[in-house]
C-alpha cells in the first residue's frame, strides 16, 4: 500500500523559466539557494534539478570570488537580512 506524501513537490524554477545560463553578477536571484549563513542550499530543499544546481553552484562560487557575496558568516554575528543593503 502506498503511503500518501506528506509534502508538496518540488519543482525546478529554473526549468519552468526555461533559463539556459544562470548570471553570477544576480544576486538577488542566487540568494533564494543560499542559506542565513550563506551556505549552498541542497537540491532536496531548493527543489532543483541537477543540471540547474550545478549552474547555480558555480554562479555562486563565481560572485564569492569577485565579492559579491562573502564566504562565511561569524556564528555570533548571524546577520538577519544579508541582502539588504543599508545606509548608514
Amino acid at each position: 500500500m502506498m503511503r500518501e506524501r506528506k509534502f508538496k513537490k518540488r519543482f525546478c524554477k529554473y526549468c519552468e523559466s526555461k533559463v539556459d545560463y544562470i548570471d553570477y553578477k544576480d544576486v538577488a536571484g542566487l540568494k533564494f539557494s543560499l542559506s542565513e549563513r550563506y551556505k549552498i542550499m541542497p537540491r532536496r530543499l531548493t527543489g532543483n534539478c541537477k543540471r540547474h544546481q550545478e549552474l547555480v553552484t558555480v554562479a555562486i562560487k563565481r560572485a564569492r570570488q569577485t565579492a559579491l557575496i562573502p564566504y562565511i558568516v561569524d556564528r555570533k554575528n548571524v546577520v538577519d537580512a544579508p541582502f539588504e543593503t543599508s545606509n548608514r
